[in-house]
């Protein structure tokens, strides 16, 4: 029965999502407010809005293992699996703000995630955990991120509005506001009642197979709230337009990363007990992999041979986890 509650719960944050994204994007546009802010905040936290709800009813229930093995799970097959597929789809080039920014970012947010959650390296502590400020602290590195790509956008204003176009399309657009309200709010209840659905689900079967409530985040937890990054990337990349794969990856990681972890720690500090340090030496040796594809092979470029090695390391690490 758990195995059907865990795809039920899995559908309904995933469907919740997007019907939340949409329109709420549409509200948006009624009220006047310009596509790029649209971009910039309603699509970039409504695409990780499962594992946003995933993390904070973990939080909330005590279970620290999971909001964390969801985010290292995600960040892993976001990278290793995601554009590992993706690249051996359509290898596609690496761009100049990605290389320089993004990337780099990444690794940098991964490193610093890594040592403020490992206190037991301290000498005295015998809990890892992310306390209220370490998660205030993650939501201004996030804000300030944020504003530096809205700095770098200003510099070429002709292309950051035509993403902001793109990126703000809704279906929902010029439907009644009371519907458009009505399908917000059932959205935004099916997105909690479906997170926690899925969230008892996967508690219910690590128990149920002995394993721990980390792996279980890390493997099904995690590739779960990871496919609309998933289906995204293997339709940009089926239509010539990988590109849009990397961009989504790199985003939904940082999101992940200070965003979600931020906010879930901010609503209740976080205590991880079979997270281990190999998980997040894993998260950060995956980000600095990204990094190497700018310089291996065809230089800035990601091409088959370096999808098929990030897969490969994909399937090795689950392998890992499952004997662990």
């Amino acid at each position: 029965m758990d195995y059907l509650l865990l795809f039920v719960g899995l559908g309904i944050l995933l469907l919740a999502a997007n019907y939340l994204v949409d329109s709420s994007v549409a509200i948006a546009q009624r009220a006047k407010i310009s596509n790029f802010i649209i971009g910039l905040t309603i699509v970039g936290i409504g695409t990780s809005a499962p594992e946003l709800f995933v993390s904070v009813s973990s939080a909330l229930k005590d279970s620290g293992d999971i909001a964390m093995g969801n985010v290292l799970g995600s960040n892993v097959a976001n990278v290793l699996l995601i554009m590992g597929v993706t690249a051996i789809i359509a290898p596609f080039p690496i761009e100049r703000l990605q290389r320089l920014r993004d990337i780099p970012f990444v690794i940098l947010a991964s490193l610093f995630v890594m040592l403020i959650a490992n206190d037991t390296i301290v000498p005295g502590i015998n809990t890892n955990m992310l306390s209220r400020l370490d998660g205030i602290v993650l939501l201004v590195l996030f804000l300030s991120y944020m504003g530096w790509v809205v700095v770098q956008k200003g510099k070429d204003p002709k292309k950051a509005l035509e993403e902001a176009d793109e990126e703000a399309k809704s279906s929902l657009a010029g439907k009644n506001p009371w519907l458009l309200w009505g399908i917000a709010i059932i959205s935004l209840a099916a997105l909690i009642g479906g997170g926690n659905l899925f969230l008892d689900s996967a508690k219910n079967l690590a128990r149920a197979w002995g394993m721990s409530e980390a792996v279980i985040a890390i493997t099904i937890v995690a590739v779960g709230t990871s496919l609309p990054e998933l289906v995204t990337a293997i339709i940009a990349a089926s239509k010539k337009n990988p590109q849009l794969a990397l961009g989504n990856v790199i985003g939904s990681n940082l999101f992940n990363l200070m965003f979600i972890l931020g906010t879930a720690s901010t609503v209740k500090p976080l205590t991880f007990v079979d997270i281990n340090i190999w998980d997040y030496a894993v998260m950060l040796i995956s980000a600095v992999m990204l990094y190497m594809v700018i310089h291996t092979f065809k230089k800035n470029k990601f091409d088959r041979v370096e999808g098929a090695i990030f897969f490969a390391a994909y399937v090795a690490y689950t392998v890992y986890l499952l004997m662990r």
